[in-house]
């Protein structure tokens, strides 16, 4: 997905790690159950997908850190980062199964729980994730290698925050969605060679909307595109045509279906969006 506050993301070298093979399910997205201790605070970070044209891509996570400023009490103070005491920022490193995630699973409105941890209070000023070399994707039923720049068997994803990203679903407890935009991240090169430059953006779902749907028939093979002046994001239906895009700011944006096997195009305009809005399209059919 295209959005304003896409994150960039420094790769660089990083050691390997042992792989096993993680299944991405759907969560619920809520926080576990256990109490915060005094001076603490619970994280969770979750993993979606903004597609891309492919069956299957498969990214190997090794690891997950936060970089906590435990000095920082202000949510909105970021002018003195840099200035910063060494003595105050702490690399903490969360819970997670590592292993290779098949990132595409994540589609139309499912995530998967990829970290959490009791941390250090204070503002999360970066997250870093390990990327090792198990990395694929599956195309028209073949499978390829997914290469890291530079043909490294390892890579770190380094994100940038202010520390004021976070939703607060309870007392000392924090959540944050993190969308792996496949479209953005994977670059091919020629004769089926693809390399991995992983582009992710972070949302909650208070301050972003949702636009749902079903597109029919099947067979029209339809790609949703949910746009405005600054904003674009994508979809791949599944079988039963359900679509779902989230993570989308408030705004006014127009919804595109292209259509296959002489199926029309079609487009919908001047869809109204606030914040929190879950806005459902029904049934959208495509006719010859």
């Amino acid at each position: 997905m295209k959005m304003k506050h896409l994150l960039a993301t420094g790769i660089t070298a990083a050691a390997t790690a042992a792989i096993v093979l993680v299944s991405c399910s759907k969560n619920d997205s809520s926080a576990n159950d256990q109490p915060v201790p005094a001076g603490k605070q619970s994280v969770a970070l979750y993993l979606t997908d903004d597609p891309g044209y492919f069956d299957h891509v498969y990214v190997d996570i090794q690891s997950v850190q936060v970089l906590v400023d435990t000095c920082d009490k202000d949510m909105n103070n970021w002018n003195n980062w840099n200035q910063r005491d060494d003595s105050c920022r702490s690399w903490e490193t969360l819970q997670m199964r590592a292993g290779v995630y098949d990132i595409l699973s994540l589609r139309n409105g499912l995530d998967t729980l990829l970290a959490t941890g009791m941390i250090p209070e204070g503002k999360v000023k970066k997250i870093k994730i390990e990327i090792g070399s198990r990395n694929s994707l599956v195309k028209d039923n073949s499978t390829y290698p997914l290469l890291l720049p530079g043909n490294r068997t390892s890579a770190t994803i380094t994100l940038s925050l202010k520390g004021n990203e976070w939703e607060k679903i309870a007392s000392g407890k924090y959540r944050l969605w993190l969308d792996f935009d496949v479209q953005r991240s994977i670059i091919t090169v020629r004769n089926n060679t693809f390399y991995l430059n992983p582009r992710l953006r972070w949302f909650i779902q208070k301050t972003t909307a949702s636009l749902s749907g079903y597109v029919k028939p099947q067979d029209a093979y339809p790609v949703i595109s949910v746009f405005n002046n600054s904003d674009t994001a994508y979809a791949l239906p599944e079988k039963d045509g359900r679509f779902k895009v989230r993570g989308l700011p408030a705004g006014t944006y127009s919804v595109f279906v292209n259509a296959s096997n002489g199926y029309q195009d079609t487009t919908i305009t001047n869809i109204e969006l606030g914040m929190g809005d879950d806005k459902n399209l029904k049934t959208i059919q495509l006719r010859k």
